[in-house]
């Protein structure tokens, strides 16, 4: 085994995960990866996650005590690290065999790759668009003001790249569900901005290491499947409320300054209004459905 394919620290972020932190840990221990550190940080969890993940073998549990949101409770697993490597992950991922071992080997392909992404899957066989464009203006106001209703348009397509079949290369920026991040670029970056809570947090991550001159890169040929909306599904109203709230920070620091204050204006209000509507119709909160099976 090629030696990149240890130092490795495994991070998965829980809050009320006892579900489904049994079938991750059992997926992980196929995935591979040189026998990797594996940390459970949990965030303040009461359904016996924490009970559960401190009777687990080799299993490192950080309790952070409170909900840090997912960039804080990562940054808190992250610390004081000496792996190259550190993969952080959803509770509700499961790995397909090998998986780990593969992104290492694309990584070992991409010697300027800050951050990989595998192929997600959804539990109902669809292939998600983990794999973006950099939110633009035009097409980040068409795909969240119609792609909930509408996902097939052109705008959203082309924003998630949902077109042909994944090919190995970079990209905008990735799911947070599961993340593997060089170290360096990862810290030449102070880590998460903990001012998301939640979403966004991923997209803010890989442009801050793209700009610091790495390479987001994603790596089809590592499968993973995805429960999806775990923490979503659970608490609705306040996950809507923190997808709205981090969406305005990421889009008022990228337009920032006196001459964009009237864009800032229109963005908090019409993101205001699509939260009122979310917390009517759920369907908002989840988005555009994705369009290609796996």
């Amino acid at each position: 085994m090629p030696e990149q394919l240890s130092g490795l620290r495994v991070v998965v972020v829980t809050y009320q995960s006892r579900e489904t932190l049994p079938s991750f840990l059992a997926t992980l221990a196929e995935a591979g990866g040189g026998n990797p550190q594996v940390v459970v940080v949990d965030n303040g969890s009461s359904d016996g996650t924490v009970d559960y993940a401190a009777a687990v073998p080799d299993v490192e549990l950080a309790e952070a005590g409170r909900n840090l949101g997912y960039g804080g409770g990562a940054n808190l697993g992250a610390s004081g690290m000496g792996e190259e490597w550190l993969l952080v992950v959803n509770p509700d991922i499961a790995f397909q065999p090998g998986c780990l071992d593969e992104l290492l080997a694309v990584a070992a392909r991409w010697p300027r790759a800050g951050v990989l992404g595998p192929r997600i899957h959804t539990l109902d066989g669809r292939l998600y668009p983990s794999a973006r464009e950099l939110p633009s203006l035009g097409r980040g106001i068409v795909h969240a003001t119609v792609g909930w209703i509408w996902p097939a348009n052109p705008w959203t397509a082309s924003y998630r790249r949902e077109w042909g079949t994944p090919v190995e290369g970079t990209t905008g920026w990735l799911s947070g569900s599961c993340l593997l991040l060089r170290r360096e670029a990862f810290e030449s970056v102070g880590g998460f901005d903990e001012g998301y809570f939640m979403y966004f947090e991923d997209t803010d991550l890989c442009e801050r290491i793209a700009a610091e001159g790495w390479e987001v890169v994603y790596a089809p040929s590592a499968t993973v499947v995805h429960q999806g909306g775990h923490s979503t599904s659970q608490n609705l109203e306040p996950m809507s409320r923190a997808h709205h709230a981090s969406a305005y920070r990421y889009l008022s620091r990228r337009y920032a300054g006196p001459r964009w204050a009237l864009l800032r204006v229109v963005l908090r209000s019409g993101l205001w209004a699509r939260y009122q509507l979310s917390r009517r119709l759920g369907r908002v909160v989840h988005g555009a459905q994705p369009m290609r099976r796996a």
